[in-house]
């Protein structure tokens, strides 16, 4: 490959050359996936029979050097690697290279970055994957026992037909960004979808603000390129010179080329698009995969609350009897009563494969336990498991009866092992945010 110049560039000044090393090596750090998760992230899954998660996951990579959620401190130390390197690069033989063709491949790599990373989020919210419409325990659930967080994404959850804008908004300017005629206009659109995001997170409480002030600066930077052209242009009117710099690909340099970009757009637009669609439709990500017990979805009141043989009657502070219980259409049970919940505070994006993962039903949640479950058909026999990582371990032991399609009674043992006896009557409930504009709500 060789470069040509359409006219003569700026020369680059001492400073300037001082403030590009420590730039290329601070975002060249930040865009390859130099991360602790890495190895359990690409080698985590099976690449032939790859998941929309797996390909979201990898979307989400960024420079980590500390377990657990993203964090400044990260980039701390990327600066400062980045800024010891600067130093090291002006004392070697290399620091009269040609800084027009490292700008340039500089603005490659955070462009085709910063593209996959937007996209990753556009597909799971063109089809309504990240917010999804509320758990029947989540209607059920006082308002007061959500975080702000939560509140926000389900928020967003019971207007799909808004999440899918959006997505669609970020999908598109992700497309821009891998073309260099319209990459601008793509990292502009970003600036303005994920500034909201940011501003949200920080509203809200999220645990996305470290990773949307890291697509905004991706988008900056590559705003930076043409910002003072468009402002001499559009707001001062005056004569503005194109970029003067152009690289040309010529012989296998450009076949090389064309099958590198086709690769990826095919695996990050088409492959995970369609990846995501089948995942909507068959495994939303946020709730389990798991069937539950059959024809019980729906909420129930708790008629009658025997503990080791002894009647407790209601009593809203009552911290043993149960007030309702929720069997969700996938095997989650959750159980209403005025025992402390430890809220799992888990709130930034996670795509997991396994059904004892995925915990956005109880994240950010008070007022109920969660329970997930395995049934034993032949026995009727119900194995409960605590999902709240706070409550690891505690688990109850229940056999099950259906005298009718409204009642189910519950028998065995709690977490304590004291032996329990729970009748539930089945509540005809009917919750208006499922109806669309055009139906009406029968009393």
């Amino acid at each position: 490959m060789s470069n040509t110049n359409i006219s003569s560039p700026p020369v680059w000044t001492d400073r300037e050359k001082l403030i590009f090393r420590f730039f290329f090596l601070f975002f060249i750090l930040q865009a390859i996936p130099l991360s602790v998760d890495f190895f359990k992230t690409v080698f985590g899954f099976n690449w032939l029979h790859i998941s929309y998660g797996d390909i979201f996951n990898l979307t989400r990579l960024s420079a980590k050097f500390l377990p657990g959620a993203d964090s400044f401190i990260n980039w701390i130390i990327v600066a400062i690697i980045a800024l010891i390197g600067a130093m090291v690069w002006d004392k070697s033989k290399y620091k009269n290279i040609n800084y027009d063709r490292f700008y340039y491949w500089l603005r490659v790599v955070v462009r085709y970055r910063l593209a996959i990373g937007i996209i990753g989020y556009g597909f799971i919210k063109f089809f309504p994957l990240q917010a999804p419409f509320p758990s029947i325990s989540n209607l059920n659930t006082s308002y007061g026992d959500f975080t702000d967080w939560k509140i926000f994404s389900m928020s967003l959850g019971i207007v799909p037909s808004y999440e899918t804008f959006l997505g669609a908004i970020e999908i598109l300017a992700g497309l821009f960004l891998f073309f260099r005629k319209t990459a601008t206009i793509g990292a502009a659109i970003i600036l303005v979808f994920t500034g909201n995001v940011f501003i949200s997170n920080l509203a809200y409480e999220g645990g996305e603000f470290v990773y949307a002030t890291y697509l905004i600066t991706f988008a900056l930077f590559v705003l930076w390129f043409d910002a003072q052209r468009i402002y001499n242009l559009v707001s001062l009117e005056r004569p503005t010179a194109p970029n003067s710099f152009k690289p040309l690909f010529v012989g296998k340099t450009k076949t090389l080329r064309l099958v590198l970009k086709t690769l990826v757009i095919f695996f990050f637009v088409f492959l995970y698009g369609f990846k995501t669609y089948s995942g909507f439709h068959h495994d939303p990500y946020q709730f389990p995969r798991t069937k539950g017990l059959a024809r019980a979805a729906g909420i129930y009141n708790v008629s009658e609350f025997k503990i080791n043989g002894r009647v407790l009657p209601y009593a809203a502070a009552d911290s043993i009897r149960w007030k309702d219980v929720v069997f969700e259409k996938w095997a989650t049970i959750s159980v209403r009563s005025d025992r402390k919940v430890i809220i799992d505070s888990a709130n930034y994006e996670q795509v997991f494969k396994n059904d004892k993962d995925r915990d956005y039903e109880l994240a950010g949640t008070a007022g109920r336990h969660y329970y997930s479950y395995t049934v034993d058909s032949v026995n009727h026999v119900l194995l409960l498991d605590n999902k709240n990582p706070h409550y690891k371990g505690e688990q109850l032991r229940l056999n099950y009866s259906h005298p009718d399609s409204a009642t189910v009674i519950l028998s065995g043992t709690n977490q304590h092992r004291d032996s329990i006896y729970v009748v539930l009557n089945k509540i005809d409930k009917k919750y208006p945010l499922k109806l669309s504009r055009r139906k009406a709500l029968k009393l």
